[in-house]
């Protein structure tokens, strides 16, 4: 059965492109195939493991879950745009310094869910653990793990995950 095709729009680490696309088409898979953005992977394929995380429109997602043609429009950052230039960012030198990855298989959905946590946090919305709802959520190990408990690493990294995290938040 062959697929039913349309076009898209999506500004992409700050680059707008202008794609057709199968409307069966996944983001993650857009991102990959269609524009050789690679960084994101393919894990589960069901939005369990989190390493897929992209940030859409600003927030965290799953880009294995999130039907490419749904998201006509959207500004989406993968990890390959969270540096600037050759210049890493905060939170990716922070990683680098805690050895916050071993394999790095779910770095980058690691880094890109923690961006968008730090910005969340940044904005006071609190977790399942934030304790002081009238406060802005102060980032210990708790909250840290808890926001960050969509992303899976199958190396056991979370030591220096946490450390990374929290690191860039100071």
């Amino acid at each position: 059965m062959d697929g039913v095709d349309t076009s898209i729009t999506l500004t992409v680490n700050g680059r707008e492109h202008r794609l057709r696309i199968d409307v069966r088409s996944s983001l993650l898979d857009v991102l990959r195939e269609d524009l050789g953005l690679t960084g994101s992977k393919k894990g589960c394929d069901q939005g369990q493991c989190g390493a897929c995380t992209v940030l859409l429109d600003g927030r965290r997602a799953n880009a294995c879950l999130a039907l490419a043609v749904a998201q006509d429009g959207a500004e989406v950052t993968t990890v390959e745009g969270l540096a600037d230039g050759d210049r890493l960012s905060p939170l990716q030198r922070a990683f680098i310094e805690r050895d916050a990855f071993q394999c790095g298989y779910c770095t980058p959905g690691q880094l890109c869910s923690a961006t968008g946590m730090l910005e969340e946090a940044a904005r006071g919305w609190p977790s399942a653990v934030t304790e002081d709802l009238t406060a802005d959520p102060d980032l210990d190990e708790t909250e840290i793990r808890e926001r960050m408990s969509g992303n899976l690493c199958r190396c056991g990294a979370y030591e220096g995950i946490v450390a990374a995290v929290k690191e860039a938040r100071a």
